[in-house]
């Protein structure tokens, strides 16, 4: 049976780490890659998210982008003329516009009405995950829509070939050699291990490179440029900025420009440990099968802490009670150097975990699948 759901409508508040965008991007492009939908996203702030997509036009309210239509959501106003597509995806509950809501109640059928949640291993999401919600003054019904790593969930994001474009990448030297040295990298290529850093602050951050300067091994620890790096520079003592390195010891930081989201998965494929933050770089972790230490973004009340034991106990056939104590200890920021000293030696034990962990994620639907099929239902039953 074909479907009857050919157009989709997805809504995103750029949030100033990018992690919104970024999900919703990947989203967009593999909706439209890989399900011939055709694509219009809406997007609050187009200068944030041209540092995503270089070859977006911030200057341009309406564009076609990698065969999607971006279109800028201005927030204090918005047509009142636009049609809504047969799925309307609201990213992160970012709220809707009022004219949208209204059209939406017009059509017969209405569009099914997503809301993308926030990902999290919690055991609540699954019991609420594809759960509707009434609108109390329009005929319109939104649905939850919950990523998850169980797969009763609504899956992770993960296109068709990533993890094929994976390997080939690790069985190719050239392909590796050829990456650092785009990013004028060179030093990885030769060092004992290669680390990336991508964290909101974290005071643990001086005790850790502290402690990789004092090994007996040489580490190349790849700093993407963002939030961490105040804590990388009062370190160093100096300032440091894209494009500049820094040798102590046995460990050389380099702080690379903006990746592109293609530079960012090869970057997590090509380091030996990956230090992520947030929601899109903690997936794109999982994927590269790589040991990886997750730095969650902090919460009123502790909340975060709840979502971090949440995961652990799902990744726990696959991690280590010593891993675990190295991943609580670097999201409560322990600046104990001589635990972050045997970092290096547990990674040779974590390394086969986390690549089982990877497979095991892999082998289930992805949260596109479980999108579409879900949507096809709503739609049928309309």
């Amino acid at each position: 049976m074909i479907s009857p759901i050919k157009n989709v409508d997805i809504f995103c508040t750029v949030i100033d780490n990018f992690g919104d965008i970024g999900v919703c991007w990947r989203l967009a492009q593999q909706l439209q890659d890989e399900y011939g939908l055709n694509v219009r996203l809406w997007v609050d702030d187009l200068n944030s998210f041209a540092k995503l997509e270089p070859t977006l036009n911030p200057q341009l309210a309406q564009q076609t982008c990698q065969k999607i239509e971006i279109c800028y959501w201005s927030k204090t106003h918005f047509g009142t003329d636009i049609v809504p597509h047969h799925i309307v995806i609201e990213g992160f509950g970012c709220r809707l516009p009022d004219s949208i809501l209204q059209a939406m109640a017009q059509q017969t059928p209405p569009p099914v009405w997503l809301n993308l949640e926030y990902l999290s291993a919690e055991s609540w999401t699954l019991d609420c995950h594809g759960l509707g919600s009434a609108h109390l003054n329009l005929p319109l019904k939104q649905y939850f829509f919950f990523p998850s790593f169980d797969e009763r969930g609504g899956g992770l994001l993960r296109e068709q070939h990533l993890l094929q474009q994976r390997d080939d990448f690790l069985q190719n030297p050239q392909a590796q050699a050829d990456f650092w040295h785009s990013l004028n990298c060179t030093q990885a290529l030769s060092a004992d291990y290669r680390l990336s850093l991508f964290a909101y602050e974290n005071q643990a951050v001086a005790a850790l490179l502290t402690a990789l300067s004092q090994q007996q091994k040489i580490c190349f620890v790849a700093i993407p440029e963002g939030r961490v790096l105040a804590n990388v520079n009062t370190w160093a003592n100096t300032i440091l900025k894209a494009g500049d390195k820094l040798t102590v010891g046995a460990v050389t930081v380099a702080v690379l420009p903006f990746l592109s989201p293609t530079q960012y998965d090869q970057l997590l494929w090509a380091c030996d440990i990956n230090m992520v933050r947030g929601e899109d770089s903690f997936i794109r972790a999982h994927w590269a099968g790589k040991p990886l230490l997750w730095h969650i973004y902090p919460q009123e009340e502790q909340a975060h802490l709840d979502k971090l034991e949440a995961w652990l106990g799902v990744s726990s056939n696959f991690m280590s009670p010593e891993w675990q104590n190295l991943q609580r200890a670097w999201v409560s920021e322990s600046t104990n150097v001589a635990l972050w000293a045997t970092l290096l030696t547990q990674f040779s034990q974590a390394k086969p975990q986390h690549t089982l962990f990877s497979e095991f994620l892999g082998q289930q639907k992805t949260l596109c699948h479980k999108l579409m099929a879900f949507c096809a239902k709503k739609h049928d039953a309309i």
